[in-house]
């Protein structure tokens, strides 16, 4: 049976997270709402990365089988269907075998600041006016890359078999008013962008230092982190996938 990967975008402000849930809606919900009205048909969704209320991303994936052969002319009218902050950009067949999740090689984050408060940027980036050392910062994010055991950064009651990721990269990036942490990896746990940027955040208000991060990491305990940063500024930008999964590619 055909298997298609389907990539979304969406604004995650009014969603109560990427997969279905029994209380809230979610970016599934939509999505699998909008393809059984146009198709006619129930199809089963399996997500690429979970993200969390409120969470935006400018590429994310489903995949799904179908009898049928599905075209990507079908963009435009399940676009025609699904709300405003939802968008369909892409409906790609890929090999029986391919998974979303499992076959993906990495993902990437955006964390976005915006130092003064400014309407444009509402619901797309946290807004935090205090002291903030860009110097410290930069060395913090720099040394998160030399860990890879966030157990740490990972909310509590996380089903996951393991704690450690691989960091490819860890920067901020400053720009006029606005601020935006990158950062890229293997995988991602739940809430570990959001633990990451609060963290670093919290360290530079108080004058801490590269010491006390480690510290945090050491203890291996959600306590240690800072989370309480708002989900407004975290777009899950990119998932990359093994070429193989794909046909003519692999």
């Amino acid at each position: 049976m055909p298997r298609y990967f389907i990539e979304v975008a969406y604004m995650g402000t009014r969603y109560s997270g990427f997969q279905v849930q029994q209380n809230g809606n979610t970016i599934q919900t939509e999505v699998s709402r909008a393809l059984k009205i146009f198709f006619g048909q129930e199809f089963e969704l399996t997500g690429s990365s979970r993200t969390d209320a409120g969470v935006h991303a400018k590429q994310n994936f489903f995949h799904f089988d179908a009898d049928a052969e599905i075209s990507n002319k079908a963009v435009y009218s399940l676009n025609a269907i699904l709300p405003y902050d939802i968008v369909v950009k892409n409906i790609i067949e890929v090999k029986p075998e391919a998974h979303c999740r499992f076959d993906a090689t990495s993902r990437t984050y955006h964390y976005y600041i915006t130092r003064f408060k400014n309407p444009f940027y509402f619901n797309r980036a946290y807004y935090y006016p205090f002291k903030a050392d860009i110097n410290l910062l930069q060395e913090l994010a720099t040394s998160i890359t030399t860990f890879n055991d966030f157990t740490s950064f990972s909310k509590k009651k996380t089903q996951v078999k393991t704690f450690r990721c691989h960091i490819e990269y860890s920067r901020w990036v400053f720009e006029d008013d606005i601020w935006r942490y990158e950062v890229k990896a293997d995988r991602f746990l739940r809430g570990m962008v959001k633990g990451l940027a609060g963290t670093m955040l919290k360290l530079s208000k108080h004058d801490k230092t590269i010491a006390d991060l480690s510290d945090i990491f050491e203890a291996q305990d959600p306590a240690a982190a800072d989370f309480s940063v708002s989900p407004d500024g975290l777009f899950l930008m990119s998932v990359e996938f093994k070429n193989a999964i794909f046909h003519n590619l692999g």
